[in-house]
C-alpha cells in the first residue's frame, strides 16, 4: 500500500520538474538564440515479487511479477534546432543559419563562453561586445600584409574609433580590353607625321639623311578616312607620274622599204613607197602610233617648229600597267632608212607594296620605273626621290639635276603632301602629278588604296604656295586612362594609347601602345628619341585566334616629383598568355571592358558591414572597402553537452566535446547573416499544449495518492 503512495510522490516530484522546464521555455519564448528544453522520464527500478520461469515439460513458463516503484526525471534534453531569423535595422546585429556557436570571452581570450545571440555592438574604446560586455573573438587586420589570417589564433575584435587607412601606392594596373582586329573600326588617329628629315634613303637628293624609322608604319594595316581598311596586299600599289614622258625623234625622207617598231612592247610596222617627204613620214609614223594609244599611253605629233621632228608623249593617266607608262620606243627595222633611234622616258613610277624587305630608293642610281615600299617612310621617301630627280631632262638617270625644294611629306592629318615652292640655285620645273591603279599578272587593283592617293594628281607649278593633299591614312587605335596613387595619395592619371602596327606571320595583330603620365612625373621612359621622360612604350600581339601572345612591359618606375615616395613601381598586367583573361583582339569594335588599379588615397572609417563569412568590412571616405576583422565560429561534436551560463551563454561540459574552432560557411559551420537575430526556437502553441499534459499527469499522480489513502483507512478501519 505504501508503494502506491511512494509512486504517486514521484510522479508529482517529477511532473514538478517538467512544469518548471516548460516554464522555463514559455518564459524564453522571445530570448534571442534561446534554445528550449525537454524534460526526459523514466521509470525507477521495480520490485519482484516473483523471478519468471522456464517451460517445463507439459507446463509453460511464467513471466516475473515485478511491481514498479514510480518515475524520475532522467535527463532534460536542450533542443538546438534553428531558430527563425529575423531581420533588424542593425548592421552588427548578427544571425547564425546552421550549425555553430558565436565565441565571446571575459577576460582577454583566457577563457571562452559560447552563444547564438548575435546582438553585438561597439562599445567606447571600439570593442565588438555582446550584451553582457563579453568581446566577440575573432581575426583581425595586420597592419602589415593587410590581411585578416583565419588560420591564426582568435583574439579580442577590436576596431579603433576614428580608424584612417593610409595611402597605398598603385603597384599593378590590369587592364582587360579588345583591340579590333576587323576591317571597319570607329577608333583611329592619322598615321605618324613625316618630313624629309626622315628619309631612310642615303641623300642622294642632297639632304642629309637622319632616319626615324620608328615613326615609319606597315601600309597592310593602315585605314582610309572613314575607318575601311586598305587590306594592301603584295603587289598591289599604285602608278604616279610626276611630269608627262616626252621624247623627241627626227625622221629622215624615207626610202622604199619598211620600218618596224615597237613602243612599250606592243609592235607596229609600216611600209614607205620612197616618195614621202621627211614631213610626211612624220605624220604617217605618228598616225600609226595614235592608232595604239588606248594600249601603249603614248601619242605623237609632228613639232609644230619642225614638221621633221616627231614627239612623243605619254601623260601617264592612261591604263594601269606598264605597257600603258612612260615612253619605251624601239627600233627593230629601219629598212626605210627614216633614221629613227631608240628612246625612252621615264616619269611614272609603280610603287609596289612588299610585306616585308622593300629596297629603298635612292640607294642606287636606280632608273627602272619599278619601287617597292612596305613602310609610310618607303613610300614617302621614294615619292620625293622621284619628283625631285625627273629633272627638265625627264632623265631619272642624270642624278646631277634634281629640284631639292620640292618635298613630298606626311602632316598631322594622315596626308601625304607635295610642295613645290622653288628656291634660287636650284632647276626648278612644274609638276603635273597623275595616280592611276597598278594592276600586274594574277594582281587585282587596291581601289581604295588608289582612291586615297589619287588626290595627288593636279599641276604644281614651282614656286607655288599651293600643296597637293592625299586623302586620310590612318592607324586603327584604342586609348585607356586610370588614375593611379602615389605615397601620398595623390592622383595620377595613367594612360595607355594603343596603335595596330603590323600582321604577324601567324595571321594574329601586333600592335604598340604608349604609356603616358602627367609632367614633372617621370617614369624613365624615352620614345620616338625626344628624351621625354614622361613617356614610355611597349609592344603587343595576339594570335590568330585572338588570344594574348606577347606583352613586353616596360618596368615602369614612377616618380611623381611632388615629394612623394620615388621609384614607384607599377606593373602593367595584360592577361595570361595563350588566354582570353585580358588582352583579345577579335574582329569586334576595340574596348575596354575593365580597368583596375590598387592604390588609393588617404580615408576615415564611415561604416561597417559584416557579410556571410563574418568578415567586417568597413567601408572609409576614399571610396575603399576592405575586411578589418572576421568573427570566429565554435562547433562542438555534441551540442547537447554545453552547459548554459545565463546572458544568453554556454560553456564547454565534458560531454560538449571541444571546439572546433574556424570561419562561417566552412567544415559543417553555418553562414551568418548580418542586420538580424536568431529568435528562440520555443514553439509556444507546442509549449502551451505540454503544460496541458503536465498538468493533468500532475492530477493524476495526486489522485493515486488520495486513493491510496483512502484504502489505509479502511484497513485501519477493520482494526477497530
Amino acid at each position: 500500500m505504501l508503494r502506491s503512495l511512494f509512486a504517486g510522490v514521484t510522479g508529482l516530484q517529477s511532473h514538478q520538474i517538467a512544469m518548471d522546464v516548460e516554464s522555463n521555455n514559455i518564459a524564453n519564448v522571445n530570448t534571442i538564440g534561446y534554445k528550449y528544453s525537454r524534460a526526459n522520464f523514466s521509470d525507477l527500478l521495480a520490485q519482484t515479487n516473483q523471478i519468471a520461469t522456464a517451460p517445463q515439460g507439459q507446463i509453460g513458463g511464467k513471466n516475473a511479477v515485478q511491481i514498479g516503484l514510480g518515475t524520475t526525471v532522467s535527463s532534460i534534453t536542450r533542443i538546438h534546432s534553428q531558430g527563425s531569423i529575423q531581420n533588424t535595422d542593425k548592421n552588427t546585429d548578427v544571425a547564425i543559419q546552421g550549425d555553430g556557436f558565436f565565441i565571446v570571452s571575459a577576460d582577454g581570450g583566457n577563457t571562452y563562453k559560447y552563444s547564438r545571440s548575435g546582438d553585438f555592438k561597439f562599445d567606447a574604446a571600439g570593442n565588438f561586445v555582446d550584451n553582457n560586455g563579453f568581446i566577440v573573438q575573432g581575426w583581425v587586420r595586420d597592419e602589415k600584409t593587410g590581411l585578416v589570417d583565419s588560420t591564426a589564433p582568435i583574439s579580442n575584435i577590436q576596431i579603433p574609433p576614428g580608424l584612417t587607412t593610409p595611402a597605398q601606392q598603385t603597384s599593378e594596373v590590369t587592364i582587360k580590353a579588345n583591340l579590333s582586329s576587323g576591317d571597319k573600326v570607329t577608333q583611329f588617329k592619322p598615321i605618324y607625321t613625316l618630313d624629309t628629315n626622315s628619309l631612310n634613303t642615303t641623300g642622294v637628293d642632297g639632304l642629309a639623311n637622319t632616319s626615324d624609322d620608328d615613326r615609319a608604319e606597315f601600309f597592310n594595316v593602315l585605314f582610309d578616312a572613314s575607318g575601311s581598311a586598305l587590306n594592301l596586299q603584295s603587289g598591289q600599289g599604285m602608278w604616279t607620274s610626276y611630269k608627262p614622258s616626252t621624247i623627241t625623234r627626227s625622221v629622215a625622207a624615207p626610202g622604199a622599204g619598211a620600218l618596224s617598231f615597237t613602243i612599250n612592247g606592243v609592235a607596229m610596222s609600216m611600209t614607205f613607197a620612197g616618195t614621202e617627204t621627211a614631213s610626211q613620214a612624220t605624220s604617217m609614223i605618228a598616225a600609226k602610233i595614235n592608232a595604239e594609244t588606248a594600249t601603249t599611253g603614248v601619242s605623237a605629233a609632228p613639232d609644230p617648229t619642225n614638221p621633221a621632228n616627231l614627239i612623243f608623249t605619254n601623260d601617264n593617266t592612261r591604263g594601269t600597267t606598264a605597257a600603258s607608262k612612260n615612253i619605251d620606243f624601239v627600233v627593230t627595222s629601219d629598212v626605210a632608212a627614216t633614221g629613227l633611234t631608240n628612246g625612252g622616258d621615264i616619269t611614272a613610277f609603280q610603287y609596289t607594296f612588299v610585306n616585308a624587305g622593300a629596297v629603298p630608293i635612292g640607294e642606287t642610281n636606280a632608273t627602272t620605273a619599278q619601287r617597292q615600299f612596305t613602310t609610310t617612310e618607303d613610300l614617302r621617301a621614294q615619292m620625293q626621290h622621284d619628283a625631285r630627280l625627273i629633272g627638265d631632262d625627264h632623265t631619272v638617270a642624270n642624278n646631277n639635276v634634281f629640284d631639292s625644294a620640292i618635298t613630298v611629306e606626311i602632316n598631322d592629318k594622315g596626308q601625304f603632301q607635295i610642295k613645290n615652292p622653288g628656291s634660287a640655285g636650284t632647276d626648278e620645273y612644274d609638276l603635273r602629278i597623275a595616280v592611276t591603279g597598278l594592276t600586274s599578272a594574277g594582281v587585282t587593283e587596291n581601289t581604295r588604296f588608289t582612291q586615297n592617293l589619287q588626290t595627288l594628281s593636279g599641276t604644281l607649278t614651282t614656286g607655288s604656295a599651293t600643296t597637293r593633299l592625299s586623302q586620310a591614312f590612318n592607324a586603327a587605335t584604342h586609348s585607356a586612362s586610370i588614375d593611379v596613387y602615389d605615397s601620398l595619395g595623390t592622383k595620377h592619371t595613367l594612360r595607355l594609347d594603343f596603335r595596330k602596327t603590323s600582321l604577324s606571320s601567324s595571321g594574329g595583330t601586333e600592335w604598340t601602345y604608349e604609356i603616358s603620365v602627367p609632367a614633372p612625373g617621370d617614369i624613365g621612359g624615352s620614345i620616338n628619341k625626344n628624351e621625354l621622360t614622361n613617356l614610355d612604350s611597349g609592344r603587343i600581339s595576339f594570335t590568330n585566334t585572338g588570344a594574348l601572345a606577347l606583352a613586353t612591359i616596360p618596368s615602369l618606375t614612377y616618380t611623381a616629383n611632388n615629394g612623394s615616395a620615388p621609384n614607384q613601381t607599377i606593373n602593367l598586367n595584360f592577361g595570361t598568355i595563350n588566354a582570353f583573361d585580358g588582352m583579345t583582339s577579335f574582329d569586334n569594335p576595340s574596348g575596354t571592358s575593365g580597368i583596375s588599379q590598387d592604390g588609393y588615397p588617404g580615408g576615415d572609417l564611415v561604416g561597417i558591414r559584416i557579410d556571410q563569412s563574418g568578415t567586417l568590412i568597413g567601408s572609409f571616405s576614399n571610396g575603399r572597402s576592405f575586411g578589418l576583422a572576421q568573427i570566429g565560429m565554435a562547433k562542438f561534436s555534441n551540442n547537447e553537452g554545453l552547459v548554459t551560463d545565463g546572458g544568453n551563454v554556454y560553456l564547454q561540459s565534458a560531454n560538449s566535446g571541444d571546439p572546433i574552432i574556424g570561419t562561417a560557411a566552412t567544415a559543417g559551420r553555418g553562414f551568418m547573416q548580418s542586420s538580424a537575430l536568431e529568435a528562440s526556437n520555443v514553439d509556444l502553441s507546442k509549449a502551451l499544449t505540454q503544460l496541458i499534459i503536465i498538468q493533468r499527469g500532475y492530477q493524476a499522480n495526486g489522485k493515486t495518492i488520495t486513493t491510496s489513502d483512502t484504502l489505509l483507512e479502511t484497513l485501519l478501519g477493520i482494526k477497530r
